[in-house]
């Protein structure tokens, strides 16, 4: 009897070991690291064959202490691994775990191959080389509370790749993973009832599901073993388990009658789904068409299982139209699919409650580096009665708070927004503590930037108000899901939740006061265009006609732009990012301003006025609240700093000229004693250059005109 460990993915290790203990292996043991398991090298090929939940099976060669290096190497020259390869044959090594004394991978991995090195030398024997990219044979270390188990990676890697997948769309669901959702889903438990996946991508969770329907082996067609160049290799075992599993697989095949169907909206991703099918050879089980989740329609004669992954809202823009189609699905699902059985994997929990169903089951998996929950709903009596099928308060617009606020504020700003023909405003502003975000209007689109809630309100109640406001922000506006652009500024772990846009989407212009400014509101945090400085922009426009501006921390130019179309004499625009830089370039030519008059400065603001010699008439000064730059040389602090920063703009600021002076942080206070000493003296400004749509939010920014005392 061999010992092996077989690894998978979190959650499935369970299921695992019930198919381990099918397949004949024995003393099978289920931990948090994968399911270890004994058989004789004939079940072990069966095993290599015909999992469908297994990511790698390993045999164990050796096991022993390593406290240490020494430990370490001891335990390794253990293996006879003359008797494991030949030298001609290439070799790597992984290593899992660390210690105390053995603190990386890569130092437990290099202790490894000299452990495996040394022996060749001591017998005399030419060593085999290492090959990381396309190795002949592979071992893998792991170190697990001061314990190392050093093994063969006797299946080789990946084996939960079967073959017939040749493309796929963005974020791939791993086939092990896939299989697991279908034994879990339950439709195995009567195949001649219908299976949908109405959001199929490339068709894995359909291919699957034929596969096991018809009792395929998943490893037929695997074209490189892990054991093909181990010495301890049964060639002719191996081949009557092949052959074996071929056999099975025909027959299966040959005695399935099902047929399954899978929807998206993408036909792209539908010729993709068809091309693996046919890899695959299972093309006559599946049907696949372009047809939209949100217009979903029974056409079966009988009740059965919807199966889907659907996209987690993760990249920015994604996450409203999943909203609006969670919500479509949840009314489909109710008045369309009674009786049948619905099984959702997301990583987004919040959008299940889109649904308004109760699911009577969930299993947590994970899929890749996201944790995702896998929910089970069956469509009875309950659910499906008429009192379910009207839409609950969440979806009646009278009962939500978010709503009714928007709406209010919407007809408070309507006469302003057509007097002033505003095409960018904010519509909402934390207004209520519970709906902790800002809607901004774009022309026909919107932004919603979620901010970090207050400690008082818990993360799930959290949540579930952010997807009342993805839901009810472009209704109330009437702005198609499509333009919604969600944002967020919380820190979040591990990668940001809200990614670049997997579709490129194009920047708009927008008008402002007769400006031609291009926005972005997909690839940025920001857009390009700080609302909340409309009327600075206008107010610093009016002061410099006939007059010259230097902007300073400038962002995209927008304030450089309006003095500009005001007639000032001359601009210039130093922001350290060549990014933005080009983009306020850009802004110029949107509204055909070039010549001499027009300069753009890319470079650290605050080196670049120590060493400036030219003055101004008037110099714009909008600092980032903190900065430490890799491309600064110091970090900088607006509260700390702010007096040295304007000390150093005195130097390029002409005899009668005045310094704007703004900043975004929150209870900024200005050191007017400071200021006075070295002869500057500070008017607020504040209220003056906060329009309509920011008036509640007394801490948007602070501004002062600063000039010399006479």
């Amino acid at each position: 009897m061999f010992q092996f460990l077989a690894l998978t993915s979190q959650g499935i290790e369970v299921l695992l070991a019930d198919e381990l203990k099918s397949l004949g292996a024995e003393q099978v043991v289920q931990k948090p690291e994968g399911v270890y398991f004994s058989c004789s090298l004939e079940q072990a090929y069966r095993i290599c064959l015909w999992t469908r939940l297994a990511t790698r099976v390993l045999l164990k060669l050796a096991e022993g202490s390593a406290l240490n290096k020494d430990e370490l190497l001891a335990a390794a020259a253990q293996v006879p691994w003359s008797e494991v390869f030949s030298p001609e044959q290439t070799f790597v090594v992984d290593f899992v775990g660390q210690n105390e004394e053995i603190r990386n991978t890569q130092f437990g991995g290099l202790t490894i191959k000299d452990a495996i090195v040394d022996h060749f030398r001591d017998l005399g024997i030419e060593r085999p080389s290492v090959d990381k990219v396309s190795p002949d044979i592979g071992f893998q270390a792991r170190l697990l509370r001061d314990q190392v188990a050093i093994y063969l990676e006797f299946s080789g890697r990946g084996l939960f790749q079967r073959g017939y997948r040749r493309d796929s769309g963005a974020a791939p669901l791993k086939e092990n993973l896939a299989a697991a959702l279908i034994m879990r889903s339950g439709w195995l438990n009567d195949i001649t009832k219908p299976l949908l996946d109405p959001m199929c991508g490339s068709g894995t969770i359909l291919i699957e599901a034929v596969s096991m329907a018809a009792k395929q082996a998943p490893g037929i067609e695997r074209e490189r073993w892990g054991f093909s160049n181990w010495l301890g290799n049964d060639d002719e075992l191996w081949q009557e388990q092949l052959h074996q599993a071929m056999d099975e697989s025909s027959q299966g095949l040959a005695e399935l009658n099902i047929k399954v169907h899978g929807n998206d909206v993408d036909n792209r991703v539908i010729r993709t789904a068809e091309q693996n099918a046919r890899n695959a050879g299972l093309a006559r089980f599946i049907e696949f068409n372009c047809k939209d989740a949100n217009k979903l329609v029974n056409a079966f004669e009988s009740a059965g299982t919807i199966l889907f992954n659907p996209p987690y809202g993760e990249r920015i823009g994604e996450l409203p139209e999943l909203v609006e189609t969670f919500v479509a699905l949840g009314q489909l699902f109710k008045s369309r699919f009674a009786n049948w059985r619905v099984a959702i994997l997301t990583a987004n929990v919040e959008l299940l409650s889109m649904l308004k169903l109760a699911s009577f089951k969930r299993y947590k998996f994970k899929n890749g580096p996201l944790d995702c929950q896998f929910a089970l709903y069956n469509l009875d009596e309950k659910q499906t009665a008429k009192d379910a099928l009207s839409p609950s308060a969440l979806f009646e617009e009278k009962d939500s708070a978010f709503a009714n606020r928007l709406k209010k504020n919407l007809k408070h700003l309507k006469n302003w927004i057509k007097k002033e023909q505003i095409e960018c405003y904010r519509a909402y502003d934390a207004d209520i503590p519970e709906y902790n975000v800002a809607v901004d209007v774009y022309g026909d689109s919107i932004v919603i930037q979620e901010y970090a809630a207050p400690a008082t309100i818990e993360a799930e109640k959290t949540a579930k108000r952010l997807q009342e406001v993805i839901y009810w922000a472009p209704k109330v506006l009437n702005v198609p899901t499509d333009k919604v652009s969600l944002k967020t500024r919380a820190k979040q772990k591990g990668t940001n939740q809200y990614q670049k846009a997997s579709v490129n989407k194009p920047a708009m212009v927008i008008n402002e006061y007769g400006a031609k400014i291009k926005v972005n509101l997909w690839d940025y945090l920001d857009t390009g265009l700080f609302l909340d400085h409309r009327k600075t922009r206008q107010i610093v426009a009016q002061k410099v006609k006939n007059k010259t501006l230097l902007n300073l921390f400038a962002y995209t130019g927008s304030v450089s732009l309006q003095a500009a179309l005001h007639g000032a004499a001359s601009v210039t625009t130093v922001d350290m990012s060549n990014t933005y830089l080009n983009w306020a370039q850009d802004n110029f030519a949107l509204n055909n301003l070039n010549g001499h008059k027009y300069q753009f400065i890319q470079a650290d603001c605050l080196q670049w006025l120590k060493a400036n010699k030219q003055t101004f008439d008037v110099v714009f000064i909008d600092p980032p609240t903190f900065s430490n730059s890799k491309r600064m040389g110091e970090s900088f602090d607006v509260q700390r700093d702010h007096v040295a920063l304007l000390n150093d703009a005195i130097n390029s600021l002409a005899p009668d000229g005045e310094i704007i002076f703004t900043n975004n942080k929150r209870n900024f206070k200005i050191d007017v004693e400071a200021l006075t000493a070295i002869g500057l003296v500070a008017k607020s400004m504040t209220e003056q250059t906060r329009d309509k749509d920011f008036l509640r939010n007394k801490h948007i920014h602070n501004s002062w005109s600063i000039k010399r005392i006479n």
